[in-house]
């Protein structure tokens, strides 16, 4: 029988190229706050729920080893790629890390702690952390600031996958999700760490229609509509597909993704 973390690996087959192409990167921010918090450049960093290596690859020259752990064979795939001098990656659930006590100055799970099942995967983090240590969730809200028209496309799109899953029992049973503003209680009620806190911020990238389409097919939950029962959101995809083409034409624009970064400090 699949476990909830099998299941929740398995929502992720089918679509690592999408996923690399055009999901966000971490913002450096991130590395600098942790830096703050450490009041060192960390000697080795441990990215759980690393997905295609973007977060991994992001702590490039800013610690002496970056290891990203992945559940998922494709992604973990696609991830190999970026494999270079102190970045590494290897295969491995959050709660069941084969590395060493105390390895890391720092884990962080970049729009994944979610998925993990957070008793488990903190007391592992807690293991796998040095005291004065930092642990990190980093997660951006969907959409990203846009065209509000473009905005409200997106939502009506992934509403309508949320009431496809809703009324098939087999896709609500394909995977099992932590509430993401539950983070930092759960952080806090773990006992492994001296503080915790939010902090809220923003990063611009460069989009155009091609990646704000690509960002909606980048979404779990319309990803998995897809696999299943796709007859059942084809008119709404290509309606979301035609609407942020006209909106976009073939015009190049800001986005903004918003953040909410949940710290706690060993």
């Amino acid at each position: 029988m699949l476990t909830a973390a099998m299941k929740n690996a398995a929502r992720f087959n089918g679509f690592s190229e999408v996923y690399d192409e055009n999901r966000p990167r971490m913002p450096k921010l991130v590395t600098e706050i942790i830096g703050q918090y450490l009041q060192k450049t960390p000697d080795t960093v441990v990215d759980l729920g690393c997905g295609t290596g973007l977060s991994t690859a992001a702590w490039k020259g800013r610690c002496r080893e970056a290891i990203g752990i992945e559940p998922n064979g494709e992604m973990l795939q696609k991830a190999l790629e970026k494999e270079e001098s102190g970045i590494s990656f290897q295969q491995g659930y959050a709660h069941q890390i084969g590395l060493s006590d105390g390895i890391a100055d720092v884990v962080i799970c970049s729009q994944s702690f979610h998925w993990m099942e957070p008793e488990s995967t903190l007391r592992e983090i807690n293991r796998l952390l040095k005291p004065g240590g930092v642990f990190a969730t980093v997660d951006c809200d969907w959409p990203p600031v846009a065209r509000w028209e473009a905005e409200r496309a997106f939502d009506g799109l992934r509403a309508k996958c949320n009431r496809i899953t809703a009324a098939h029992k087999e896709l609500q049973e394909s995977f099992f999700q932590f509430p993401k503003e539950w983070h930092l209680q759960n952080i806090r009620e773990s006992g492994y760490f001296r503080y915790a806190r939010e902090v809220l911020f923003s990063s611009e990238e460069n989009c155009d229609a091609k990646r704000f389409i690509g960002l909606a097919m980048s979404q779990g939950g319309l990803q998995t509509v897809l696999k299943t029962v796709p007859e059942e959101i084809e008119t709404e995809l290509s309606a979301f597909i035609r609407t942020a083409e006209e909106i976009f034409g073939g015009e190049t624009f800001p986005i903004h993704f918003s953040y909410r970064m949940r710290i706690g400090i060993k």
